[in-house]
């Protein structure tokens, strides 16, 4: 349980911040920055359940449940990995999180009309909403590599999860535009 009794502590008035493990850096270091991302798209998934609590009750329940999972996927890439980490010992995003995202955007995609063009982020307020936290989750991916890359050691289940769960964010978008007919079509060079 996580106990907040007060919100500044002042720490972070010179740049640095602690990561889970108490280890001070840079407010500017990749993981800081990857994990971030992560805060901002579970935001952005916040605003777009502002539109589907009520008009689509077993979406809302899927995006409050990755709500969840962003904040388990947060602390997993606020704690490096260790050589020697027992299983249990961080939180870490599961295989089987991903698998259960691969199953939703499957069960969403059988109800969505065939793409004939590339989709233009709009139609319905939920469908905005939801195609903005895609692009936000695409950032906090390409952070996350940009974490990798400097050779720091992140969860690989943690990678797989944000490239799945843009693809959810926008199978769920076009749900959400009346299952792919109220999308916003892309045409190429139309304002030539």
């Amino acid at each position: 349980m996580v106990t907040l009794n007060r919100i500044y502590t002042r720490s972070g008035d010179k740049g640095r911040t602690r990561l889970a493990t108490g280890e001070t850096v840079s407010k500017t270091d990749r993981r800081v920055e990857a994990y971030g991302a992560v805060d901002e798209t579970n935001a952005c998934v916040g605003m777009a359940r502002l539109h589907t609590a009520a008009a689509d009750p077993d979406l809302d329940a899927m995006l409050r449940r990755i709500q969840n999972e962003l904040f388990d996927l947060g602390a997993d890439l606020a704690t490096p990995r260790k050589p020697d980490e027992a299983e249990g010992q961080a939180l870490r995003i599961l295989d089987s999180q991903v698998e259960r995202l691969e199953a939703e955007i499957d069960a969403l995609n059988t109800e969505l009309t065939a793409l004939t063009s590339f989709i233009l982020p709009g139609g319905t307020p939920a469908a905005a909403a939801l195609h903005m936290a895609r692009t936000v989750c695409r950032r906090a991916e390409r952070e996350a590599v940009r974490l990798i890359e400097t050779g720091a050691s992140v969860n690989e289940p943690a990678m797989r999860y944000l490239n799945r769960l843009s693809d959810f964010l926008f199978v769920a978008a076009r749900y959400a535009n009346g299952r792919g007919a109220g999308d916003v079509l892309w045409q190429a060079g139309a304002t030539r």
